[in-house]
């Protein structure tokens, strides 16, 4: 028996192995090896790195235990006015949400501390796998670096603690105040929401150090991040639209400071390449020596202004200046009662942070200059490569130039830049003038060959390949690779039909999604929400609350809804210009006037149907929900995701689903689908049905059902309607022979 389990085990074991190509089973064996050998180096010191984080772990429990929860909620909730601020709750809905919450930010602060300690005990391992430099790196730059790192991680952290979010959490439980909810965030989510924008915050403050490494590693040039700023800036607000809330204040405080950012990263970026490009002319450290006195003249007077100002009622004068002012400002707080110290501690603590920024900003500018002096012709040509004099530059400047300086070199220019060089008896720097410029030359013409080939080939062919697997185990006959080509021509030819009415398409689509988004945002949700609370039983109005879980859930809901009518807007024009491609493919058949028609009958049905399930069907059915608790002295509170997508289905839903067999009926007639094509593929709608639920219902099987299976139904309505009106489907249907 162990023989025959010894074997499956070897058999199972070589079909796994035969699954996976030589360079994936070389790297799998490398990384287990190098793990390996971190384990036995730093075998000595896994007990330190154990109590590392094991301490990260308790510590950090204690801590949120101690200090945290309540002083987070404070600051939280700080930007709010009073009637808000206790309108507004952190929640609990399990007796573990809490001590699993501290447990795992515990762990992911445990591992923080203790894997760079695992790393650090395991350096000589990786040193022997070549996974670090083998050069020793200065003790001062790896202090820089990591001090530079913590440093903006943190700016960025406290920027988003201490403006982002109260200003955040203000509007954001005032706009669910204002449409009637109640904003109860649970503590799980309410955490994660912190800490995700928080993180995101971290990392977008380390774009200068990103920055400056990818172009000091000649992995994205200077100039490509500064003629690109256009870019940079659309991607800055565009990541501002995924890492906020869905409203442009957020959005503005969070991608604004990060353009500012940019453009510094720009300037510290443009230094570290210069001093690159210098060839290592500038010592910064015996250039910051020479001009110490600067340095701390500079830190010198930047501490007295700061701490004068404080120290001899600066606030208080700003306070009066405000007074007089129109309108209700409000007083500035001391820097003391902002920092929770005493006024002279705090005066200086923050004297001392501008006097370092101030003496970095003048160390900046002083190594600027220096590099600019010493650096010369590069910095004078960084701009433009090509404008870089070849002539003028000495072996090493030749290394150094960039690509670009030798790309722009004509062949007869090249040559008289070697015949100079052999004149003056640099045989060295003509070889080197050369070979840079065969590099260039070769480097051109490999980029001229990829773009010649454009991947067109080689990515159709993966795509063809894989589609060709994926349909041959739903087909009887075997698909070949030329089969799946001329679908892909197909859907690519169908496509390409939509590109001259992109415009019309997108157009109709934002102006739906944005009146929509607008009209709920701006308070019509809760005008909704207070009408449909009339339409209930008098003895239910007043029984139940809605409630915010999440701190944007009530936004998002709007933006679905909002993107669910201009899907609903958008696909009838999307099929009725699509459908002279189709016919000439061969893909579908009929008038394409039905459309426009099928598109009317939508409007119509969606609302007749949403009139007649807002005014009956929703009220009932929500009664009907909430009986039971009430009558069981429940506190009934709804969550608006849930709520809202009930209504949504008790209302647009019945519109919807009147739609069905409407469209059947249209389709048959105008002549898109035959009777017996219905018919025959009920079997693959119905699934499509049950799928297309699972993607569009909030979660859980009982509103999956709720909404298939009613669709489902419809669906088999509809054929029931046409078995009738074909008399069994003995009366043929307007479509052609070879179309049915």
């Amino acid at each position: 028996m162990n023989k025959l389990i010894t074997a499956s085990s070897l058999l199972l074991r070589t079909k796994m192995s035969g699954a996976l190509d030589d360079g994936t089973r070389r790297t799998l064996a490398s990384g287990r090896e190098t793990l390996g050998a971190m384990l036995r180096s730093a075998q000595q010191d896994l007990q330190k790195v154990f109590i590392a984080f094991v301490l990260g772990l308790v510590g950090t429990i204690w801590i949120l235990q101690s200090f945290v929860w309540d002083r987070l909620k404070t600051d939280m909730f700080a930007g709010m006015s009073e009637e808000v601020r206790e309108g507004t709750n952190v929640v609990t809905v399990s007796p573990f949400d809490v001590i699993l919450l501290q447990v795992k930010i515990g762990l992911i602060v445990g591992a923080i501390l203790s894997v760079p300690l695992f790393l650090y005990f395991s350096r000589d391992a990786l040193r022997r796998r070549n996974w670090l430099p083998q050069a020793p790196i200065a003790r001062w730059k790896m202090v820089f670096l990591v001090v530079a790192m913590l440093a903006l991680f943190v700016g960025g952290i406290a920027y988003a603690y201490s403006v982002f979010f109260p200003i955040m959490f203000r509007f954001l439980a005032s706009n669910a105040i204002n449409a009637g909810f109640v904003p109860t965030y649970h503590i799980v989510k309410w955490v994660e929401f912190i800490l995700l924008l928080s993180l995101s915050f971290g990392i977008a403050s380390q774009l200068p150090l990103v920055m400056s490494t990818l172009a000091y590693a000649d992995i994205v040039p200077y100039e490509t991040f500064r003629d690109k700023w256009k870019h940079a800036i659309f991607g800055l607000y565009a990541g501002g639209a995924v890492f906020t809330p869905p409203d442009p204040i957020t959005q503005l405080m969070w991608a604004t400071p990060l353009v500012g950012l940019y453009a510094v990263s720009l300037q510290i970026t443009k230094l570290v390449v210069g001093a690159k490009r210098s060839r290592g002319q500038v010592d910064v450290s015996e250039t910051l020596r020479a001009r110490w006195n600067v340095l701390a003249g500079t830190a010198i007077t930047a501490f007295a202004v700061v701490y004068g100002f404080f120290s001899a009622g600066g606030v208080g004068a700003i306070n009066e200046g405000l007074s007089m002012a129109p309108g209700d400002l409000g007083p500035v707080p001391t820097i003391g009662a902002a920092l929770g110290l005493p006024e002279s501690q705090a005066a200086a603590l923050v004297a001392g942070v501008v006097a370092v920024m101030a003496v970095a900003i003048v160390g900046f500018r002083l190594v600027a200059s220096q590099v600019q002096q010493e650096a010369g012709l590069a910095m004078a040509t960084m701009g433009d490569p090509s404008a870089i004099d070849i002539g003028n530059l000495d072996k090493a400047g030749i290394e150094a130039a960039p690509p670009e300086a030798f790309e722009a070199l004509e062949e007869h220019e090249a040559m008289a830049h070697v015949n100079e060089a052999i004149g003056n008896g640099n045989t060295d720097k003509a070889e080197l003038i050369l070979d840079r410029y065969d590099e260039a030359n070769e480097r051109a013409q490999n980029r001229q060959d990829a773009t010649a080939e454009g991947g067109e080939e080689g990515d159709s062919g993966v795509v063809s390949e894989t589609a060709t697997g994926v349909v041959d185990a739903f087909t009887e006959e075997e698909t070949t690779e030329d089969d799946i080509g001329g679908y892909m021509y197909d859907l690519r030819f169908i496509l390409e039909s939509l590109t001259s009415k992109a415009f019309r398409l997108v157009a109709v689509f934002m102006a739906v999604l944005a009146g929509s988004f607008m009209y709920l945002y701006s308070g019509g949700i809760g005008d909704i929400r207070r009408d449909f609370l009339r339409r209930l039983p008098a003895d239910k109005i007043d029984q139940g609350d809605i409630a915010v879980l999440h701190p944007v859930e009530h936004l998002v809901f709007e933006i679905k809804v909002s993107a669910l009518l201009a899907v609903v807007a958008v696909l009838p024009l999307v099929l009725y210009y699509v459908w002279p491609a189709l016919k000439e493919r061969g893909w579908a058949a009929g008038d394409r006037r039905t459309l426009l028609v099928w598109g009317g009958s939508l409007v119509v049905g969606i609302s007749v149907g949403s009139y007649i399930g807002y005014s009956f069907v929703a009220p009932a059915v929500m009664s009907w929900l909430a009986s039971d608790a009430i009558n069981a002295h429940m506190v009934v509170r709804y969550r608006v995701n849930t709520f809202g997508w009930l209504l949504v289905f008790t209302t647009v839903g019945i519109g919807l689903l009147a739609e069905i067999p409407i469209t059947m009926l249209l389709f048959y007639r105008g002549g898109l689908v035959s009777y017996e094509r219905m018919r025959s593929g009920w079997r693959v709608v119905v699934l499509a049905f049950f799928a297309l639920a699972a993607v569009v219902t909030p979660g859980g099987m009982f509103s999956l059902l709720m909404v298939a299976i009613p669709a489902a139904l419809a669906y088999l309505l509809g054929l029931g309607i046409l078995w009738l009106y074909t008399l069994g489907g003995r009366r043929k249907g307007p479509l052609t022979p070879a179309t049915t």
